[in-house]
């Protein structure tokens, strides 16, 4: 059991796991070894919650990565069978183009934001797709905030008013969002300034499903079970690598600008430790060879509760430590995130080491466990491989399609 401090602060769901067959196997533990921290040490005084499962692999009290494995492989069978979206209709030729159409085939999303591009370029290329709006279960409003930023006939500053006018010319062309009041549509946002982008159309804010990455349930406009979490990850090619804990040295890593107090108090408490290791930049050494080596990848709360540090320690089999308060998890409808990581109130910085050391060798061995089993739910594809990044979006998307709520008026 984590023996982890927590305040009300850092929440995360605790839905009771029902399927069993969804965890793999643990590696075998000959009986007479004790039980252990994850640091190695002998930890005698939990002895008995150390049990041997009974076709002989080791079992401490393991936890399921889904909350209800059942209803979801359920669910996601019936959403792939039947669930329809409309993507309003723009031409090649059209001046904005590059904001309302996916990247050419050729070319592949990059960047810390590159999950905005990956879904549309998906969802284009799928079967959910249908060109009879009669047919659709939900609507997307396909407009790029990431290119929106980067167009100088926009920018940062213009894309209130881009996103205004763009409403206004779907809403007169077309019946559907009024349809609804646009609780049937929704857009995709990976970039921080989708948060305050609706700011001119309130209607998308308080009606349209926002499928984001800045997903603090803290911050006005964002509304968890109406809206959804949409992981940041970089993107990388080939399969994951598997690394032994043998070869993980350090109990914990992290490295990254300052831009939140959070970080700097990370730094400020434990850059000189020597076995968490925590950097006030970025490194000059490859960053994959810090999250190889450590047992923990710490994702800190930066400008946004997100970061892509969460996707690039589940790629690398590193357990997640989440210090982010108010963070609606990527997928949390689905995933259980006791399951496969830490989440830590940012209070308890100070903690942060004896909360670590304190997670038994058997528990870790789960925590990481599991992490090979969700990574692949949290990486992106060219063309959508099942149960990725694109599909447990849609799976979201599923969830909510027959919410209904009030028009804007």
């Amino acid at each position: 059991m984590i023996k982890q401090i927590a305040l009300e602060s850092a929440t995360i769901s605790t839905k009771n796991p029902v399927d069993p067959r969804a965890m793999e196997k643990l590696p075998t533990k000959t009986v007479d070894q004790q039980p252990a921290n994850v640091n190695g040490t002998a930890n005698y005084s939990s002895l008995a919650q150390v049990q041997m499962a009974s076709n002989g692999n080791y079992n401490a009290d393991n936890k399921e990565v889904f909350h209800d494995g059942e209803i979801f492989h359920s669910d996601y069978t019936e959403m792939n069978k039947t669930m329809k979206i409309y993507i309003y209709p723009h031409p090649k030729k059209h001046p904005f183009a590059n904001i309302l159409l996916p990247v050419p085939d050729k070319r592949e999303p990059k960047g810390n934001y590159a999950s905005e591009s990956y879904f549309k370029k998906s969802l284009t290329k799928s079967h959910f797709i249908t060109n009879d709006p009669s047919q659709a279960d939900l609507f997307y409003l396909p407009f790029s905030m990431a290119n929106m930023r980067h167009d100088k006939r926009i920018g940062v500053g213009g894309i209130k008013g881009f996103v205004r006018d763009y409403l206004f010319n779907i809403s007169h062309q077309y019946p559907y969002w009024n349809r609804s009041g646009g609780a049937d549509h929704f857009y995709v946002a990976c970039h921080s300034v989708g948060r305050t982008a609706m700011e001119k159309a309130m209607e998308i804010k308080v009606n349209a499903i926002q499928v984001v990455c800045s997903s603090s349930y803290y911050v006005s406009g964002y509304v968890a079970h109406k809206d959804a979490s949409i992981p940041q990850i970089w993107p990388r090619h080939g399969n994951p690598p598997h690394q032994p804990l043998s070869k993980r040295k350090k109990l914990a890593f992290y490295a990254g600008a300052m831009n939140s107090q959070v970080r700097e108090n990370l730094v400020r408490t434990w850059g000189n430790d020597s076995d968490i290791s925590v950097h006030h930049t970025r490194l000059i050494t490859p960053y994959s060879e810090s999250l190889l080596g450590s047992k923990f990848c710490i994702h800190a709360k930066g400008y946004e509760v997100n970061t892509a540090r969460v996707g690039d320690a589940l790629y690398y089999g590193c357990v997640p430590v989440i210090l982010a308060d108010h963070y609606d998890l990527p997928f949390e409808d689905i995933l259980n995130w006791r399951a496969f990581s830490i989440v830590v109130s940012t209070l308890d910085i100070p903690l942060l080491k004896k909360i670590l050391e304190e997670v038994e060798l058997g528990e870790y061995l789960s925590l990481q466990n599991n992490v090979m089993q969700v990574r692949n739910h949290f990486r992106w594809h060219n063309f959508p491989v099942d149960y990725d990044a694109f599909y447990m979006v849609m799976y979201q998307l599923w969830l909510r399609r027959s919410a209904l709520r009030i028009p804007f008026s």
